[in-house]
């Protein structure tokens, strides 16, 4: 790949797809008070959101989720989320939950593009005033670095990264592929590193300190990079990859209810 594309098209090779994405059908209704959405796509696809609702002047938070999960995972935490103070869509990439198409890495970064000013007419519409921030969780730190590079604070008005990668290389080896012998280096694919430092608003990292596929490190490297003048590191100690919530909810629910606070006031940088 040494001297072709240097962007998330340069993952999109069967050998890697197949490890990163582990797409799965759920057409779960929704729970009460909660609501599907269909955004529809310029290429004729269409991604399947949840809504859980809070109060309609609070910020909402467009989430992105790991490889092996869909927006119905989050049928429990969306009243959490509402709790802590936000709006909460839940977004499936392609071939997730109820969305159409296949899962690429560079479809992940050009739907968030594209749902991104969608869900933001949709909740205005809806009647909710407040501002949105991005909810990136493993893999979906990278549509949510997208989003909060490319546009920047206060268009995106905070930034959460949770059990976020920092280096590609060492996830795609974590995911049993050696990117080096197919010619990929940390300028290709999603440049998570890179793209935290482009962003300035309000950013809360959070991590679990024994997560052994993303070690903590990465968490502190995308932390120790960010931009951000208003930043937070927050590690759950004992909690693994997909065990924060048990190890810290409280914790962790108390982090996303103070950067709520700030997103409402408007702070950042």
């Amino acid at each position: 790949m040494r001297g072709g594309a240097r962007g998330p098209d340069a993952l999109d090779r069967p050998e890697i797809l197949a490890r990163l994405f582990h797409p799965r059908r759920d057409a779960r209704p929704p729970p009460q008070g909660a609501l599907d959405l269909s955004i529809p796509l310029a290429d004729g696809e269409v991604l399947g959101a949840r809504f859980h609702p809070s109060v309609p002047d609070r910020p909402s938070l467009l989430f992105f989720h790991g490889n092996g999960e869909v927006a119905a995972d989050y049928d429990d935490v969306g009243p959490l989320f509402a709790s802590a103070g936000w709006n909460f869509v839940a977004l499936d990439y392609r071939g997730y939950g109820r969305s159409s198409g296949r899962p690429t890495a560079a479809a992940l970064l050009a739907d968030a593009r594209a749902a991104f000013p969608w869900v933001r007419a949709w909740l205005a519409e809806r009647g909710c005033t407040g501002s949105v921030a991005v909810f990136g969780r493993s893999l979906g730190s990278a549509p949510a670095l997208e989003l909060a590079a490319g546009l920047g604070w206060p268009a995106v008005a905070g930034l959460v990264l949770d059990s976020a990668f920092a280096r590609e290389l060492l996830l795609l080896e974590a995911l049993g592929i050696d990117g080096a012998d197919l010619g990929l280096t940390e300028a290709d694919g999603f440049r998570n590193l890179d793209k935290v430092r482009r962003y300035g608003g309000p950013t809360l990292v959070l991590h679990g300190a024994r997560d052994r596929l993303i070690p903590p490190e990465d968490g502190r490297a995308l932390f120790d990079a960010s931009a951000a003048q208003d930043k937070r590191l927050v590690l759950i100690p004992g909690a693994d990859h997909n065990s924060l919530f048990l190890h810290g909810l409280e914790t962790y629910l108390g982090a996303l209810g103070d950067l709520a606070r700030k997103v409402r006031r408007g702070t950042g940088a």
